[in-house]
């Protein structure tokens, strides 16, 4: 018995090296394989960027017509944290990180979607024009108040 204890742990040990190799061989034949998978995709050449510029945070989406995101960014993502997020230059930051992004899924053109009071509503229309994309058309959605429905009757002490 303890002849076959001990000649087990070799029978493993050559075993190691043989599972290794074919391990190697997988991961060679893995990494040519993305290589393969990996294509140009669809070009997209026009969409919408919606800048969402809070008092807190900046975010900016950018989107095929169809409203598919495509890339995306926002001031935490991009290092800043704290009261330095809702800065115009964390906004610049942010617009340009999601332009760069879209320019390389082909996009060239696209109109502007802004929401919220935030202090990089500007700075990030003007971040995503250098980035290299034509904007066409600047919106701005932020909901406003209408009053809102009827209020509870008056209190009487």
């Amino acid at each position: 018995m303890s002849e076959e204890t001990l000649k087990q742990p070799e029978v493993a040990a050559e075993a190691a090296p043989i599972a290794a190799s074919d391990a190697a061989e997988g991961a060679a034949e893995g990494a040519e394989a993305p290589a393969k998978k990996v294509r140009a995709g669809k070009s997209i050449p026009a969409g919408i960027a919606f800048i969402r510029s809070t008092f807190n945070n900046t975010q900016v989406s950018i989107a095929d017509a169809r409203g598919g995101v495509i890339a995306w960014s926002s001031a935490g993502k991009a290092g800043f944290k704290g009261s330095r997020k809702s800065t115009a230059f964390a906004a610049t930051m942010v617009a340009q990180d999601a332009a760069r992004t879209a320019v390389a899924k082909g996009m060239h053109e696209c109109e502007v979607r802004m929401q919220g009071a935030g202090q990089g509503r500007e700075s990030a229309v003007r971040a995503i024009q250098a980035a290299g994309i034509r904007v066409t058309m600047i919106t701005d959605t932020t909901p406003l108040a209408h009053n809102g429905c009827r209020p509870r009757k008056r209190r009487r002490v």
